[in-house]
């Protein structure tokens, strides 16, 4: 059997060629596998289920359970087969005429398997064959239609390049060089090279070319396009003999969205094999990893969007109130908007219950509300104290650039009149995962006015603790704790 890619992913141009993060975030082969087992599964069930209910009478469905053990174990089985058969391959789901002799194979010995089974265990007679007949039938064409959108949806995420991770590497010398040539020659590889970073420049002791790829600029310079393009993967190719050199650079590649690796050819020191990733074919050091990636991803996108979905709907009545409230109150729109920093750096606009005057509004929030501030509307002092004022920032979250996690910052807020990225080392990492309706540092009474150096620091400091631990069931806590925390209206103006 032939090991090379079904899904031919081309070598890419330099990012500066015009890449940009409109063109897609990456999606992961283990999440794509992994829905194509689920579809598999689902149509496997939810068809003979379906020609039971049509065909079988009513009886012998409700008698007892039989026929869902059954469609249990057929679903098990068939996972089993196509997974033997190679049909969860990622680089085998694109060619949709190349799979289907694979796939009928599958299912027919799948039913093959589960009618052994019903006649060894004397079983067969419980079973209606006026059922199966059109179970096989019908799961086949089940199957082949999934397959069929699955191999669409592979070709249109290939072309749009969100199959593969975009990485760049930084060091131009020797351990690039062989790290290149590794990843080129496997097949299996998902990543593809767009560029490589080295700030030795003035002396010329830094190849123009590497291994066929160009030389971009410098340290800031990758630092600026991971801002401004999708990166996935930074691999630091230097030796770790450089210890000063590289502390300093991945401290600065640390605020930047994608994983940081280090190959294992950089060190001639040899680690257990647990302290290893692989890369392709490329054993590497893991110096920081995405926070939240793979089916973490999809697990907080369902995980955000059914809580704010509910939340609106309970919510209604409540906002519908407030929206009217401040329309009696003073003149001006209900709701406020607002730029503030989001995923990866990028600008957002927020919306809020507006809560000052209409001619008093400061959207850059260049200077922070103050206890008793005479810019702030009776009604709003109450909606402040309550973080009510925040209520609308979940149709942000529905339209996904919020979610839980640190609070977004606006773009000219300012700690002893500096601004917070001047004031906190290491600032911009909390920008890694988006920003949040509430987060960490807010239950743990970090909310409101940051006026001083040490409340930002804080502020930073749980935001940095929720990245690094991040899981469904931190959030979910976060998420119970907050109205609990919103009873302490200390900070709050």
């Amino acid at each position: 059997m032939s090991s090379a890619p079904l899904i031919e992913l081309p070598r890419l141009p330099p990012l500066s060629a015009g890449w940009s993060s409109d063109e897609g975030s990456f999606v992961s082969q283990r999440v794509v596998t992994g829905a194509v087992r689920i579809v598999d599964g689902a149509i496997v069930a939810l068809v003979g289920l379906a020609i039971a209910l049509a065909y079988v009478s009513e009886p012998i469905i409700t008698r007892d359970a039989d026929y869902a053990l059954l469609l249990s174990f057929s679903t098990a089985v068939t996972i089993g087969v196509f997974q033997l058969l190679r049909l969860y391959d990622p680089r085998r789901l694109s060619p949709f005429l190349g799979q289907l002799p694979r796939v009928l194979l599958g299912w027919t010995i799948t039913l093959a398997i589960v009618g052994t089974c019903l006649v060894f265990m004397k079983a067969a007679q419980d079973y209606s064959r006026v059922w199966l007949a059109p179970w096989y039938l019908a799961g086949g064409v089940g199957l082949i239609a999934g397959r069929a959108t699955v191999s669409h949806l592979v070709r249109v995420w290939a072309r749009e390049g969100r199959l593969y991770r975009r990485a760049v590497i930084y060091g131009a010398g020797p351990v690039s060089e062989e790290v290149i040539h590794q990843l080129e020659n496997d097949p299996s590889s998902d990543i593809r090279i767009s560029g490589i970073f080295d700030d030795r420049d003035e002396d010329g002791r830094a190849p123009r070319n590497i291994a066929g790829y160009p030389r971009l600029g410098g340290l800031t310079d990758l630092v600026s396009l991971g801002r401004d393009s999708r990166i996935d993967l930074v691999i630091v190719a230097l030796p770790v003999s450089a210890e000063d050199r590289l502390s300093q650079i991945v401290k600065r590649l640390s605020v930047l969205p994608a994983d940081i690796k280090l190959p294992a050819r950089a060190t001639s020191i040899r680690f257990s094999p647990k302290t290893y990733s692989q890369v392709g074919a490329v054993a590497m050091i893991d110096l920081y990893d995405k926070p939240i990636a793979d089916w973490g991803t999809v697990s907080k996108w369902i995980f955000d969007k059914t809580i704010a979905g509910l939340a609106l709907i309970l919510l209604a009545p409540v906002m519908a109130a407030i929206a009217l409230a401040i329309r009696l109150g003073s003149r001006g729109p209900v709701l406020f908007k607002q730029k503030r920093y989001g995923f990866n750096n990028e600008l957002i606009e927020i919306y809020k219950f507006r809560s000052m005057y209409a001619d008093r509004c400061d959207a850059a929030a260049t200077k922070l509300v103050t206890k008793d501030d005479p810019r702030v509307t009776p009604i709003g002092r109450f909606l402040r104290r309550t973080s009510l004022d925040e209520l609308p920032q979940l149709f942000n979250v529905l339209k996904g650039n919020l979610s839980l996690g640190p609070r977004p910052h606006a773009i000219s807020a300012k700690a002893d009149d500096r601004l917070y990225g001047e004031v906190v080392d290491n600032y911009f990492a909390r920008h890694k995962v988006k920003p949040g309706i509430t987060g960490w540092a807010q239950i743990n009474g970090w909310r409101g006015e940051t006026d001083t150096i040490e409340k930002i620091l804080k502020r930073v400091e749980h935001d940095l603790y929720y990245i690094e631990n991040w899981s469904v069931l931190f959030d979910l806590y976060i998420l119970l704790m907050t109205p609990l925390s919103l009873l302490n209206t200390e900070n709050a103006y």
